[in-house]
């Protein structure tokens, strides 16, 4: 293992454009410096745009995490005896590098992983909403006192819980850091990331803009590469806490892994979100909104709709829809898919549904962009899908939205809740009364009327239910910060009181 001699001018990212970018080698980033894996092993990170690789990232074993850990074990001291206001001083100067470094990192963003500009700013920007409300915990956290009895005060304060660890995705390479690294900072941890090997590029800038804004060696360290990597993590006796964001198949595993060890696990997984179209919804603004929540990052995110619910006779939304999915550009409308494996995988899911008598209404498949050979598929649309086909309940994560047809509203409910997953779901009406039947029966932790991407927005919380998360409580807002700390209560008596109470 080596030291190596990146800079921050040297790592800064130029493209202002589509074209191909040649990019940096990503090492490890443990105690403040730059450091090869110890196996000495490197993967390509490739442009899903172009095919062709940026850069090499480092591809961590046990050895890699032994280091890392320990250096945020012996940074953990030091930077929990620092005050709150002083630790949220880093983020609001992060806050502002991030600010200052929009263009860079949003373009930096978009050749990784293969989303278009406005996507890719958008995520920037989300993230830099996470860190505001990672700031403002100091003003929102003071634990309560109450004097409980005669002489008698009770208090609690939330305190850190030594080295956490994070494992991100690869659709979102810098917001989903974002709602781990502010709450856990806050409060006191030190930290180890994992970024997604495909997309090692925006956690090393993160770790860059962290340095500068102040953050001491060591507090957050990151480790790149694949399972061992994670493995290793989970398994990693001082790790006291862990966030997990992927398929619901490996956070099952992770959660289940680390649970054993006693360790503190928040692992959110997949999603099948279904949007439910009901014959009085308005047709301009429920067929724009479903297009772009299924479309929108090339459907690689969890938040996606994959499933259209159309109830009774909406036959010319349907129609909309389509046209509009139509007239999207590839390229410029939508983004690439993350690799050639991820475009065989949905495309088997295009052709099973062909095969079992589904219309594609609308084809995807052979998608291309002229000047850009990487890896695309545009907009599909599957119609008169059965609940039980692989196309209706399995997550297929990119642009296809399969369409089933009920009659009832309660049959749609019933399709909803009937899937093992819990993420989101939609109810596209306008009717009042209609909106809160379903939202009161729809069996999904983040729901929207006539939304079709129901993130909640900083303060309130993102997460789901069921098989789209295991652990308790969501992952960022108040229930971020609480997950990576541990609560203290302090009962105290000043002076003799001659009551006689329970705690005498």
């Amino acid at each position: 293992m080596t030291n190596t001699t990146h800079d921050s001018a040297a790592m800064r990212f130029p493209a202002r454009g589509y074209a191909f970018q040649k990019y940096v080698d990503c090492h490890n980033w443990i105690a403040g410096d730059w450091r090869e894996a110890a196996s000495g092993e490197n993967a390509a990170v490739v442009n899903p745009r172009h095919g062709w690789p940026m850069g090499t990232v480092a591809m961590s074993g046990h050895a890699d995490v032994d280091r890392a850990v320990a250096a945020a074990k012996e940074a953990f001291p030091s930077w929990r005896a620092t005050p709150y206001k002083e630790r949220a001083q880093v983020l609001y100067r992060m806050k502002a590098l991030m600010e200052r470094d929009v263009e860079e990192l949003t373009w930096l963003l978009s050749h990784e992983n293969g989303k278009t500009y406005a996507e890719a700013k958008g995520s920037v920007l989300k993230a830099i909403e996470c860190l505001e409300m990672g700031c403002s915990l100091p003003n929102m956290i003071g634990g309560p006192q109450l004097d409980v009895s005669r002489g008698i005060n009770c208090s609690v304060t939330h305190e850190p819980l030594g080295v956490c660890a994070g494992v991100v995705p690869f659709n979102f390479p810098t917001m989903v850091p974002m709602w781990m690294l502010p709450q856990a900072l806050v409060a006191g941890n030190t930290f180890v990331l994992k970024p997604s090997e495909q997309v090692p590029f925006g956690a090393m800038k993160l770790a860059l803009l962290l340095r500068e804004a102040g953050l001491p060696d060591g507090v957050v360290n990151v480790v790149n590469g694949a399972r061992p990597a994670v493995e290793a993590l989970v398994d990693h006796p001082d790790i006291k806490a862990m966030g997990f964001v992927g398929s619901t198949r490996v956070a099952k595993l992770v959660y289940a892994r680390g649970s054993a060890l006693g360790k503190r696990m928040l692992c959110l997984g997949g999603a099948k979100n279904h949007l439910v179209v009901v014959p009085d919804a308005d047709p301009e603004l429920t067929s724009t909104t479903v297009v772009a929540s299924a479309y929108a990052c090339a459907g690689q995110r969890c938040m996606a709709a994959s499933v259209m619910i159309a109830v009774g006779d909406v036959q010319p939304i349907i129609d909309k829809i389509a046209a509009k999915a139509r007239e999207m550009t590839l390229g410029t409308d939508m983004g690439a898919i993350i690799n050639q494996t991820a475009v065989e995988r949905i495309t088997r899911y295009i052709d099973e549904a062909e095969r079992a008598g589904v219309k594609v209404l609308v084809d995807g498949r052979g998608a291309a962009v002229p000047g850009n050979p990487g890896y695309w598929l545009g907009p599909t649309i599957l119609d008169d899908v059965k609940p039980g086909m692989p196309a209706g309940c399995e997550e297929i994560f990119g642009p296809v939205l399969s369409i089933i047809r009920v009659r009832t509203l309660d049959e749609a409910i019933a399709i909803e809740n009937d899937n093992p997953y819990g993420n989101a779901a939609a109810i596209f009406t306008t009717s009042g009364g209609t909106a809160r039947y379903a939202i009161e029966r729809f069996d999904a932790g983040m729901c929207g009327i006539n939304v079709g991407v129901p993130v909640p927005r900083e303060p309130f919380a993102f997460g789901g239910w069921n098989d789209s998360k295991f652990g308790h409580g969501d992952i960022t807002g108040e229930d971020g910060f609480r997950f990576w700390t541990r609560p203290r209560k302090v009962t105290a008596r000043w002076e003799h009181n001659p009551d006689a109470t329970w705690m005498s």
